[in-house]
């Protein structure tokens, strides 16, 4: 290359989408001596220019070109030494985030939050104090989608009150719909899919900087390695939520999962690990693994297993729990089985979606198992493990479910006998196979199967909370029970409740007594506590703390014993 980095060289920085490094630097220096770009920090997409004497105006124009399709955005750098880049100081901006959906838009909310927090944006509850108003979405559910739009109409009159604050659109519905939302509602500024969360700050940027309308839906083919959790020191939630894999192989016939979320990839078990660490140094004792399909974790990419992987999460120093979601049945191993008996932090809980009892009815989701082996590994896995928790999802009424294919899913959840399960009516998507599929149910009769659902879950759920009774559980604090006793009776007047939940998920509220001239156990979230079951309710579970044994001062283990 013909120029020369000497002092008559002019220097810019610029931040770019780190995906389009390589391209930018290849149409740049096609330009044979006008400038010579070189990568300053790759994690931030930060780039430097050395620009040849007199051909500035000539880069000018090539970068006013590529802003057409590309980020390209001018930025102040102070050179810190090993590529480090010092901020002059900003003014706090606030932030506030409605995440509508699963664990995983959460998770993404979070990953939002710790990426604009560099630009000096602080999360408020307040939406009317907001300077940017983010709604995450969902579309597995009309219901969900519904619900982002009802709240981005209310959003208009703040937009109205507040021209300079700027509303945006996340998650998977912004995927879906793309630029039809702005057409749609003129007033939002941003709608941003499911891949492209770390470059929220450039795009935030431009907004602010030009009061233009943005619209990235890009899909990347890797996985963005973005996460949730802040370096910043301070009391974290004691139960926090990571992503382990993104996108979906499986294709549903009533999923979107894949067309918004894209193709399944796993992170790198290492960068897992180092996350969970990151937690666990600022507080938090039990994780979530999160995936479309945790049990296909790896297998593309030739990484360790999920089982693997959770014996690498379970050695993490100061962890107490480990939990995941969610699992596929048809990838369900022995391995993982055994994972649940032999790994201490792994808690005896596991959901495992089937969706519906009917073979038929499998077949027409897609959804690559049969009734039969589907309980010759619920069969299995309480043979390894027979305390384990288990939870499920139903579809009621999917297209031509018939009387009797919906009475066999009602037999089979008699047969399992969850402890508790999530229900849903089909809803049409779009994109989904099954919207196109004749013979729909009418809704009155969705309403009606899903409440018989309900109605027998519910029967078991008391009966397998009922069994509970008189014995002893170890429960993880989560915080303060909503429902306090009554302090003006004496009997209660140094009472206080706390609520967590037990191995195999059910909430627990419990009594504690503050007696410190008693010598009683402090008590603070984060414990893990052994509580004695009093009573059971249909979706709770009520107890007293009680000492733990002598010979059990090792709660990690978290075994239920009789009182």
């Amino acid at each position: 290359m013909a120029v020369k980095q000497n002092m008559e060289t002019v220097k810019k920085y610029f931040r770019v989408d780190r995906h389009d490094i390589g391209f930018i630097k290849f149409i740049i220096e096609a330009y044979e001596g006008l400038a010579v770009m070189t990568t300053v920090d790759r994690s931030r997409g930060v780039v430097e220019l050395n620009i040849a004497p007199g051909c500035e105006a000539e880069i000018d124009l090539i970068l006013k070109d590529l802003k057409k399709e590309l980020l390209i955005e001018a930025i102040d750098f102070y050179p810190m030494g090993h590529g480090v880049m010092e901020r002059e100081p900003m003014q706090t901006e606030y932030l506030y985030i409605n995440t509508i959906g699963c664990q995983m838009n959460v998770y993404d909310s979070e990953k939002i939050a710790n990426v604009l927090q560099p630009l000096g944006y602080e999360l408020t509850q307040n939406v009317d104090a907001a300077d940017l108003v983010i709604v995450n979405t969902c579309a597995i559910r009309a219901k969900a989608e519904q619900k982002a739009f009802s709240f981005l109409g209310r959003m208009a009159k703040l937009k109205k009150k507040r021209p300079n604050v700027i509303i945006g659109v996340g998650g998977c519905v912004a995927q879906q719909e793309g630029r039809k939302i702005l057409e749609r509602m003129p007033f939002v500024d941003l709608v941003f899919g499911t891949h492209v969360i770390h470059r929220l700050p450039e795009m935030v940027a431009r907004i602010k900087q030009k009061r233009c309308h943005l619209v990235d839906v890009k899909m990347y083919p890797g996985i963005d390695e973005t996460n949730g959790t802040s370096d910043a020191p301070g009391k974290a939630d004691v139960c926090r939520f990571v992503t382990i894999m993104q996108g979906c192989d499986n294709y549903c016939t009533y999923c979107v999962v894949p067309y918004v979320r894209g193709r399944e990839t796993s992170r790198r078990p290492e960068s897992i690990v180092s996350e969970i660490q990151t937690l666990i140094d600022q507080g938090v004792r039990e994780v979530t693994l999160l995936g479309q399909n945790v049990n296909s974790y790896g297998q593309k990419e030739g990484l360790c297993s999920f089982a693997g992987l959770l014996g690498k999460v379970n050695a993490i120093k100061g962890l107490e729990r480990l939990r995941f979601t969610t699992s596929h049945p048809k990838d369900l191993s022995e391995d993982l089985m055994f994972a649940f008996r032999d790994l201490d932090k792994l808690c005896r809980h596991i959901h495992l979606p089937v969706q519906s009892g009917a073979n038929a009815v499998l077949k027409r989701m897609n959804r690559k198992y049969t009734r039969e082996v589907y309980l010759e590994k619920i069969e299995r896995l309480r043979q390894i493990c027979p305390d384990i928790a288990i939870t499920s999802d139903f579809i009621a009424g999917f297209p031509g479910e018939t009387e009797t294919e919906f009475l066999e899913t009602l037999d089979l959840i008699k047969t399992v006998e969850y402890d508790s399960l999530f229900a849903f009516v089909y809803s049409d998507r779009p994109n989904a196979p099954a919207a196109h599929f004749g013979n729909k149910i009418s809704d009155a009769e969705k309403k009606a199967r899903l409440q018989a659902l309900l109605d027998l879950q519910e029967q078991l759920t008391i009966k397998k909370n009922r069994s509970l009774v008189g014995s002893i559980q170890t429960v993880l604090v989560e915080g303060l029970s909503r429902k306090q006793p009554d302090h003006m009776a004496p009997e209660t007047e140094s009472m206080i409740q706390w609520s967590g939940r037990t191995e195999g998920n059910k909430i627990v509220n419990f009594n504690w007594t503050d007696d410190r001239e008693k010598n009683v156990q402090e008590i603070d979230t984060g414990h893990l506590v052994h509580v004695a079951i009093k009573r059971a309710l249909s979706h709770s579970l009520y107890g007293e703390w009680v000492r733990p044994r002598a010979a059990t001062p090792d709660l990690k283990g978290d075994k239920s014993y009789a009182a």
